[in-house]
């Protein structure tokens, strides 16, 4: 059994179908029946956590320590995470904690990335008027996660979401489900190569190493 931490991160759920509907799918799977078995999921909605920005680094860095899958779940926003989930990025994955000398909490654990586009899938082609495939970019996310020792999974995205029919999105959702009931046994991921190894230099943090010499000394 798995612990599943599902982190959403839309800004306005009140003008989402596509996030609002899997927020409540991943709630659900979080509340099963006392007799149902599977993976512990926890849900946390940093709009709805954070309206004012301020995060609780100590309370987000538990939860991503506990966790054995850490989803991003969130719409593309300027070819990005929204600024919420960025700021997530930027304040919980700290140095010393998830990267760099000693920085070593989150290492062996997978993450996966849940999102969905405005533009349809042929927007995202060199002749489309995003100009790249989608997997262009993905370079951020895979960097983000490969510097902390997380592997990153391949990514679950729903292009077009504005136009999406119910039938699209009920399939959508239902493949949402089964993989967050059913990590770590998914197919593909016997043949996944580890995450690569990323040893970042003290010398590139030089401030954050002269601060942890003169409070060791």
């Amino acid at each position: 059994m798995a612990h599943v931490l599902v982190l959403a991160a839309h800004p306005d759920l009140r003008l989402s179908r596509v996030n609002r509907g899997l927020l409540v799918a991943a709630r659900e799977l979080a509340t099963p029946p006392p007799s149902a078995r599977g993976n512990t999921l926890e849900v946390r909605d940093l709009y709805a956590l954070y309206p004012d920005y301020v995060i609780d680094v100590a309370a987000e860095q538990a939860s991503a320590a506990r966790a054995d899958l850490i989803v991003w779940q969130h719409p593309i926003h300027w070819y990005a995470a929204p600024p919420l989930m960025k700021l997530w990025l930027d304040e919980v994955l700290a140095l010393g904690w998830a990267y760099g000398d000693g920085g070593t909490a989150l290492r062996g654990k997978d993450v996966w990335l849940v999102a969905s586009t405005g533009g349809a899938e042929s927007a995202y082609r060199p002749d489309g008027y995003n100009r790249y495939f989608f997997d262009a970019f993905l370079p951020p996310y895979e960097q983000t996660a490969a510097l902390c020792g997380l592997r990153f999974l391949p990514p679950l995205v729903l292009h077009g979401a504005h136009g999406v029919t119910g039938a699209q999105f009920a399939a959508h959702e239902v493949a949402y489900r089964e993989r967050l009931a059913s990590y770590p046994d998914w197919p593909e991921l016997a043949d996944l190569e580890d995450c690569p190894t990323c040893e970042m230099p003290q010398g590139d943090r030089p401030q954050a190493a002269a601060a942890a010499a003169e409070g060791l000394s």
